[in-house]
C-alpha cells in the first residue's frame, strides 16, 4: 500500500500545543457564579467515587501469586463483580464532572482489534472514554503507582507500566505490549492515545508508532467535544490543568461524542512498515474528523514539526535566546561580539564547553539567571555547548549568509579535519544550527553520501537546492523581519561555488578564526 499523500505542509498550521480558552465578559460571570456552586459540589463527589474505587480496585490482584497476577483476570468474580463496579464508578466520576457522553458506532471485540487508538487527545479528561472500552488495558509511566488510588486502578488495569527514563524499561514495555497484542484475545483489549501528548484538536499530529508495532488491526475512535466553549483542553502552554477543570465543572454540562469507526487492518506493507501504518490511520482519522493531518511532534517537552527526518522546534532555542539577551540589555553589535568571543573559546585549550558562570562574562550578561535560562534551552544540565549557541543563533540573525555559517559549522565539527563529515558529525551539525538535538538524519545523510563522500560542498548543495531542505532555511532558518538566508553563492556551470576550494586543510582553522572574528569580511544581510 503507497503511503497516502493526503500529509499538510506542517509550517501552514497554528502552534497545536497552545490552548487558551477565551471568555467573553458575560460568560466569564457566568462561569464565576456556577463553579462557585458546581465546583465544590462535582469535586467532592468525583472524590467520593474514587475513595470508593480504591479498596474495591486492590481487592481484584488480592491474594493472587506473582505467576497468575502476570495472567489476565477475565473470569470469576473478579471479573463479573469488581469490573463491574469500577466501571459504575467511573461512569459516575465523570457523570457527577458533568459529561453527558454519546456513543456512536460499534466497538469491536478483541480479537477482531486489539488495539483501540484514540484522538484527538485533548486533555486528562479524554479518560471518559475508558467505560465506554469496558475499561480497556493502557499504557502508563511507572512512577503514576506510587499516587494514591490512581496507583491502585492502574494495577486494577493490569496496565503495561513503563519508566521513560530508563531504555530497558522501554523495551520491556514494548515487548510486553506486542505480546498481549499478539495473544489472539487473550488479553484484553489496549486502549492508546497515538498522538503521544494533547494537542488544541485544531489538527492532528503525527501518530508515535506504538500501537502499531504488533502489526495487528486496530479500531479508531474520535473523540468530539460539540461544545461552545472548548474547555476541556490542555495543552504545553496556554490554559493550566486547574483552569481547565474550574471551566469545565462551571459549565451545566458538557458534550462528548464517542466515534467507533470501522476497524483498521493493515496490509503486509503496513505490517512490516509500523510508520507507514501509523501515517495511513491518522490521515484516515484527520480525514473523518475533518481537520489536516501534520509531521507535528513533542519531542520529551519540546513541540517540534518534522522536514525530512528533521525535529525543527516550534519555539526555536535561538530566537529565545536572542530575545534574552536583548532583555539582558545587549545590542545587536554587542550580540555580534558575544558571538565571536564563542568561536575563540572554542578554538582556546578551554574548549567549547561551558558553564553557567562562565556564559555571564562570555555573553556580557549582567543577569546570570540570563544564563542560566539560556543554558537550560539547549541542555539539561549546567553545562553547554557553545558551537550550538552559536550557530543556531548565527542562524537566526542577520550577522551572515548561510554559506559563511555552513563552513563555520564544517570546520566546527569535521573532528579528522579531512574534508567530510560521518554520520554522527551530520547528525551534531545540523542540531547545533537548528538548536535541538537531532537523532533521524539518516535521510539526510543518504543524500549527501550519494556523490560520494559527504562534503562541505555538497551539504551545501544539498540544503540549498534539495526541495525539502530548502525550506529548512527559507521558513526557518530566518532571521525576524527578514527575507530568507539563502545563499547569494550562484552555481557555477551546474556547481556551487566554493570560496575556499583548495584551502589546504591545515589552515581551515586559521579561515575560521578569521572568519569569525572579521565580521566585515562576511557578507551581511540588509535590513528590511
Amino acid at each position: 500500500m503507497e503511503r497516502r499523500d493526503s500529509r499538510q505542509a506542517t509550517s501552514d498550521y497554528p502552534h497545536p500545543f497552545i490552548h487558551k480558552l477565551k471568555l467573553t465578559r458575560a460568560q466569564r460571570i457566568r462561569g464565576i457564579v456556577l463553579g462557585t456552586i458546581l465546583f465544590p459540589i462535582r469535586i467532592f463527589l468525583v472524590a467520593l467515587c474514587f475513595l470508593m474505587m480504591w479498596p474495591i480496585a486492590r481487592l481484584r490482584l488480592a491474594g493472587l501469586s506473582e505467576e497468575e497476577r502476570s495472567r489476565p483476570v477475565v473470569a470469576g468474580w473478579r471479573w463479573w463483580l469488581l469490573h463491574s463496579i469500577i466501571r459504575f464508578l467511573s461512569r459516575a466520576a465523570f457523570f457527577f464532572l458533568g459529561f453527558w457522553v454519546r456513543v456512536k458506532g460499534r466497538r469491536a471485540g478483541r480479537k477482531e482489534a486489539p488495539v483501540l487508538a484514540v484522538a484527538p487527545h485533548s486533555s486528562f479528561l479524554d479518560m471518559l472514554v475508558l467505560p465506554e472500552t469496558q475499561l480497556a488495558t493502557v499504557v502508563s509511566r511507572s512512577e503514576n503507582q506510587k499516587i494514591p488510588v490512581i496507583g491502585a486502578l492502574l494495577e486494577f488495569n493490569q496496565s503495561v507500566m513503563v519508566n521513560r527514563k530508563n531504555p530497558e524499561s522501554r523495551k520491556q514495555a514494548i515487548a510486553q505490549i506486542i505480546e498481549r497484542l499478539t495473544s489472539n484475545g487473550y488479553w484484553p483489549q489496549m486502549l492508546m492515545f497515538p498522538e503521544g501528548t494533547t494537542t488544541n484538536g485544531t489538527i492532528l499530529i503525527k501518530f508515535k508508532r506504538g500501537a502499531f508495532l504488533a502489526g495487528v488491526p486496530v479500531q479508531p475512535v474520535l473523540l468530539h467535544y460539540p461544545n461552545k466553549l472548548d474547555t476541556v483542553r490542555w495543552t504545553h502552554k496556554g490554559t493550566t490543568w486547574i483552569e481547565t477543570l474550574w471551566h469545565t465543572c462551571s459549565q451545566l454540562y458538557t458534550n462528548v461524542t464517542v466515534e467507533f469507526l470501522p476497524v483498521y487492518t493493515p496490509s503486509q506493507e503496513e505490517k512490516d512498515d509500523p510508520n507507514l501504518y501509523a501515517d495511513n490511520v491518522q490521515k484516515l482519522m484527520a480525514k473523518t474528523l475533518g481537520i489536516p493531518a501534520t509531521d507535528h511532534v513533542m519531542e520529551g517537552r519540546v513541540p517540534t514539526r518534522m522536514l525530512g527526518g528533521l525535529s525543527l522546534p516550534l519555539e526555536p532555542p535561538a530566537r529565545e535566546t536572542l530575545s534574552l539577551l536583548h532583555k539582558d540589555g545587549l545590542r545587536e553589535s554587542e550580540v555580534e561580539a558575544a558571538l565571536t568571543q564563542m568561536i575563540d573559546r572554542c578554538q582556546s585549550e578551554q574548549g567549547w564547553r561551558a558553564v553557567v558562570d562562565e556564559l555571564v562574562p562570555l555573553m556580557g550578561l549582567t543577569d546570570r539567571q540570563t544564563a542560566a535560562k539560556i543554558c537550560g534551552l539547549y541542555s539539561k544540565d549546567d553545562k553547554v555547548d557553545l558551537r550550538q549557541i552559536y550557530l543556531s543563533v548565527a542562524a537566526v540573525s542577520s550577522f551572515m549568509d548561510f554559506k559563511s555559517l555552513l563552513h563555520i559549522a564544517f570546520t566546527l565539527y569535521d573532528r579528522e579535519g579531512s574534508g567530510s563529515l560521518t554520520a554522527v558529525d551530520v547528525s551534531d551539525l545540523m542540531g547545533a544550527v537548528v538548536g535541538s538535538p537531532q537523532y533521524h538524519t539518516e535521510e539526510l545523510y543518504s543524500e549527501l553520501s550519494r556523490r560520494g563522500v559527504p562534503t562541505e560542498q555538497e551539504l551545501f548543495r544539498v540544503l540549498t537546492t534539495h526541495p525539502t531542505y530548502q525550506k529548512l532555511i527559507s521558513e526557518y532558518l530566518t532571521s525576524e523581519g527578514a527575507e530568507s538566508t539563502m545563499p547569494s553563492t550562484p552555481l557555477i556551470n551546474g556547481k556551487v561555488g566554493n570560496n575556499n576550494e583548495g584551502l589546504p586543510n591545515d589552515n581551515r582553522s586559521a579561515l575560521l578564526h578569521k572568519t569569525a572574528d572579521n565580521s566585515s569580511a562576511l557578507p551581511h544581510k540588509k535590513d528590511d
